[in-house]
């Protein structure tokens, strides 16, 4: 395999903090490589020496000439008074310039204007980058090309540096959590598109299934110590246990052998002359060996939350819409108690306002909510992150509670809790100020957990958790016996807990499905393929005899003629449709009224394009 990329005994350290103490390994031609390590051990800042915006203590990065790489930060900076498209345009190459010309000429309306921009776009062979480019966007639900950055959420922000990674041109592409604020079906698109992708692929993701179903190899480090997987991620599990399970055999005969070495350095102090000196030097490197831990398990505990009475949580009809968008239309439902629900749906659906609805934060239109009297709910919840720089990890969380019931007549204290959620015991007393953005949303998620609810609500739990943490929080949901509703686009975390859908859909209906994600999709392939039979059903003769074809008339050659011509228009208004609603200048309500009548010509085309083929055939 051709070598890209070398990592070469690179470390990096602030102050005390040792993120990383020479590393080492390499990137290869076509390789998918995903990076594993836990939070706080430096995996950004990895990738920022990689791509030259940080540098290392020790050690350096080789690369092969002229390589180019294209790279997504977790905290992009922008331009703010750039347009989304300049923002994803921002190379300087002439046809970049060219095909933002042509964008800016559509906004003008300059008929004059668009035919010069047509031109230089026919010259230099332009319209397969802008389709590229109108693709990505639209699948990241980016519509209006022409808005600056300033006005769009953080989670269009992250999209549109997204876009601009895949759209640029690069031997290397290097994804720092690709995943974070996309749905699920763009976490889906963006597996096929990587899938497909030619060049070099190394990410930052915790997301399982979607290293999965991308990766060819799988780096960890761990200890300080690089560990490279030529596989999936099943193939990493299984060959990572192997390799604990061996690394565990060598410190089991590590003890054994330093308990003998013990007792000889205590009997014979006399023996510690210089032929004695590479025994006793060898005594202290079996110490080591043998002081070795192994944390590979999840301690399983017996969580005792608040008593839930017989009224959980009621909805009973509520509806609630901003301006004209519909998100919740008419939507009833009685929990019952320990349910673990999961909610799915596109972005800007309605999830989050549905969960403040629940917890009071908003009140809804029209319908009541009714709360049982002891229902205590715990909000974890993507705005809510607000934690004293000043104070230690430690102090955080006994300022809510010293101890957590956990049992009958069992405590949780304030440290146990930490290192139950993977902080080592060094760290207790590190600043927040300190913490990574992983480890800052694991603490403030522990400050949700302390106050003991009965009724967790999770917006987006794991967006930024390592493996290791999501583990733990899957096996603390698991055992949590009170009710808990989840928002996340992890599906493999939802496979492990949920045991209910409500799906999102955005004219505001919400569907209930008793089931996880997995269970979810395989009744979609299901339905869909029913579908497709019943369509085959429908468009062949019922009857055993056989019958004569039917002839090709003038009758069918009339329809036929005029199904082009048809389908024609149809593609000719579908691709006006694209231009105005890409443009930027239509309001709100013109954009929806587009957007559906988009929609409702997708359907007429596919309508007319089946019509069309069973004519086809009747010509042969």
């Amino acid at each position: 395999m051709i070598s890209y990329l070398q990592v070469e005994n690179i470390s990096k350290a602030y102050g005390e903090n040792v993120l990383f103490e020479n590393i080492s390994f390499s990137l290869h031609k076509d390789e998918k490589v995903a990076l594993i390590a836990k939070n706080g051990s430096g995996k950004t800042t990895l990738l920022n020496i990689i791509v030259g915006k940080d540098t290392p203590d020790e050690g350096k990065i080789s690369m092969q000439k002229n390589l180019s790489i294209a790279y997504l930060p977790q905290n992009p900076v922008f331009e703010e008074n750039n347009t989304v498209l300049e923002q994803v345009l921002r190379s300087t190459s002439q046809l970049t310039e060219i095909i933002n010309f042509y964008h800016k000429a559509i906004e003008s309306g300059d008929e004059k204007l668009i035919q010069k921009a047509t031109e230089q776009m026919d010259i230099a062979s332009a319209w397969d980058v802008d389709q590229k480019i109108i693709e990505i966007l639209t699948k990241l639900n980016i519509s209006q090309v022409q808005q600056k950055i300033k006005y769009l959420s953080g989670g269009e922000r992250r999209r549109v540096a997204l876009a601009a990674a895949l759209i640029e041109t690069s031997d290397v592409l290097i994804l720092d959590e690709p995943t974070n604020h996309l749905d699920l079906q763009m976490i889906e698109w963006l597996e096929l598109y990587l899938k497909s992708r030619s060049g070099t692929l190394f990410m930052v993701t915790h997301d399982r299934y979607f290293m999965e179903n991308v990766c060819s190899a799988i780096i960890e480090i761990e200890d300080n110590t690089v560990y490279q997987y030529k596989g999936n991620y099943q193939y990493y599990l299984e060959k990572r246990e192997a390799r604990l399970k061996e690394m565990q055999a060598n410190i089991d005969k590590a003890s054994n052998l330093y308990r003998k070495e013990l007792d000889w350095m205590r009997r014979m102090p006399q023996a510690r002359a210089t032929k004695a000196k590479s025994r006793i030097e060898n005594f202290y490197k079996v110490k080591e060996q043998a002081s070795k831990r192994i944390d590979n398990s999840t301690q399983v505990i017996d969580i005792q939350s608040k008593r839930l009475g017989k009224k959980i949580l009621e909805i009973e009809n509520i509806s609630k819409q901003f301006d004209n968008k519909v998100l919740i239309k008419e939507f009833s439902y009685k929990f019952g108690r320990a349910q673990k629900i999961g909610i799915v749906g596109p972005n800007g659906a309605g999830k989050s306002t549905f969960l403040n609805i629940i917890t009071g934060i908003l009140k809804p239109d029209s319908g009541t909510i009714e709360i049982g009297e002891t229902i205590h709910f715990g909000y974890y919840h993507q705005q809510g992150i607000k934690l004293d720089e000043d104070k230690r990890m430690i102090e955080v969380i006994k300022e809510i509670a010293e101890v957590m019931t956990v049992g009958k007549d069992k405590t949780l204290s304030a440290a146990q809790l930490l290192e139950y959620f993977r902080f080592d015991k060094e760290k207790h007393y590190s600043y927040v100020s300190k913490l990574s953005g992983g480890e800052r949303k694991r603490l403030y998620l522990l400050t949700i957990l302390m106050k003991n609810p009965n009724f967790l609500i999770l917006d987006e739990p794991t967006n930024d958790f390592d493996i290791q943490t999501l583990n733990v929080l899957e096996d603390y949901l698991n055992n949590f016996p009170g009710n808990v509703i989840i928002v996340s686009h992890d599906r493999y975390f939802m496979d492990k807990v949920i045991d209910e859908l409500f799906i999102f859909d955005e004219a505001g209906k919400i569907k209930s499905f008793p089931g996880n994600y997995t269970d979810y999709q395989d009744y979609i392939e299901f339905q869909d393929k029913e579908k497709q039979k019943q369509l085959k059903v429908s468009v062949s003769r019922p009857d055993k005899k056989p019958v004569e074809k039917k002839k090709f008339g003038f009758k069918e050659k009339r329809e036929f003629e005029l199904l082009e011509k048809e389908i024609e228009d149809l593609n000719q208004e579908k691709l006006e449709l694209e231009t105005l609603m890409n443009s930027g200048n239509l309001s709100n309500d013109e954009l929806h009224e587009k957007s559906n009548r988009y929609s409702e010509i997708l359907e007429i085309i596919d309508e007319k394009e089946m019509r069309w083929l069973e004519l086809s055939e009747l010509q042969e």
